[in-house]
């Protein structure tokens, strides 16, 4: 197989990319100011996204396939595709109907839009494989810029959701984001130059499972580190975050809308800059190891629940600052399993690793998320932050067994 050279797809993919997460994470921000605000609890709001997460593990088998049997471009651009159609949908959202009939609606939308991204992840970070030269140091620094380019992006769209809802509603902000996709979308077609794979119609479905032992260990550290994040950050923290700020009025509401879609998009932003730098921080660490990275993060929400616990009163500012020591060492183990199950992936099963590989992904997003709901309503955000601790060690304990690899 011929490898594309120059950067023009390269280019082309990360804008994708980019605009892309830009509408997810606003829509996420979205989703859930906007139906707390309605009155649904943090178990129903963990709902609207069971099942965006079970698309994602599903899409993510599948994905690998796809790439392979109909090309790389063509999954891309149906990941795009998609997203509008998800969006456009939730326009259609009724304030008349009953909270079931609501929670289902946005869930099916949240399904769709659950395939777009992990289609469109999948094709951009195969996409990278294909791109970059062969040399690991090279890789991983491609592979790092655009994972931290594209998170940076993804917290600037927490705040955009939080700010649209704010000024537009939420009809009037989803249908603007639709439209600014659609115009997105029209662009990167026109604009992608030729040189990554097409489709090749013997692709055999069954190749979608991981025969590598690394990729199957690395998948499985991969589960419990994403559950680690998703389970204070779906719920937790924001309906955390919105009980100090807000006082209950119409501005209060609407100034802790802006506050929390602030946080949450520094957090991101933070983390992606983090992992845009990590080829060069984690070659200055004397230990350069999943495992070693994972233990140590295990012990930010444990200590944090330990202070939230044991004080009688308001500790925000500890919490904000803990959880942004939380997105460094999050961000240095994100960005070390990107690089390495793309170190560990040949050229001829990139496309088929890396799905499977965003499927346990998916897998711990899903989880996380459902204990975030569960956990919050239970026993508050500490409860979020003890159960994040017992992910990170599990995912330690995993990491273990992978094969040891230079970053440098």
């Amino acid at each position: 197989m011929t490898r594309p050279t120059g950067f023009a797809a390269y280019l082309v993919v990360t804008a994708a990319y980019w605009a892309f997460m830009l509408t997810d994470g606003a829509l996420r921000m979205l989703v859930l100011l906007h139906f707390h605000g309605l009155g649904f609890s943090s178990v129903q709001l963990a709902y609207l996204f069971v099942l965006y997460e079970v698309a994602g593990m599903v899409t993510n088998l599948c994905a690998g396939w796809l790439a392979v049997r109909f090309g790389l471009t063509t999954t891309l651009y149906a990941g795009l595709g998609l997203q509008i159609v998800a969006l456009l949908a939730l326009t259609q959202l009724d304030p008349s109907w009953s909270i079931a009939v609501s929670v289902a609606f946005v869930m099916c939308a949240q399904g769709v839009s659950g395939i777009a991204k992990d289609l469109t992840k999948m094709s951009s970070k195969s996409a990278v494989k294909l791109l970059a030269p062969s040399e690991d140091s090279t890789l991983f620094q491609w592979v790092a810029v655009l994972t931290g380019s594209k998170n940076a992006i993804k917290g600037l769209g927490f705040f955009l959701g939080g700010a649209l809802l704010a000024v537009f509603g939420f009809e009037g902000a989803v249908l603007g984001m639709a439209c600014a996709l659609g115009f997105l979308l029209t662009l990167v077609v026109w604009r992608m130059p030729p040189g990554l794979p097409s489709g090749m119609k013997g692709a055999k479905f069954s190749a979608v499972f991981s025969t590598s032992e690394a990729v199957n260990w690395l998948s499985l550290a991969r589960v419990f580190l994403f559950s680690a994040r998703d389970v204070w950050f779906v719920v937790g923290v924001p309906l955390y975050f919105y009980g100090v700020w807000s006082d209950g009025s119409d501005a209060g509401n609407k100034a802790a809308f802006f506050m929390i879609g602030s946080f949450m998009a520094l957090w991101v932003i933070g983390y992606g800059i983090v992992q845009g730098s990590a080829p060069k921080i984690l070659a200055r660490l004397p230990v350069q190891s999943a495992f070693a990275l994972a233990m140590l993060l295990a012990f930010v929400p444990l200590i944090l629940a330990i202070v939230l616990w044991l004080s009688s009163s308001t500790v925000t500012p500890f919490v904000v600052i803990g959880l942004f020591v939380f997105g460094f060492g999050f961000a240095l183990n994100s960005a070390l399993h990107s690089f390495l199950i793309l170190s560990f992936s040949t050229d001829a099963r990139v496309s088929m690793d890396v799905g499977f590989y965003y499927m346990a992904n998916a897998a711990g997003r899903l989880l996380g998320t459902l204990l975030s709901g569960v956990a919050y309503q239970a026993s508050g955000l500490e409860l979020c932050l003890l159960i994040a601790s017992l992910m990170l060690f599990l995912s330690a304990a995993v990491a273990r067994r992978l094969p040891q690899s230079g970053v440098a």
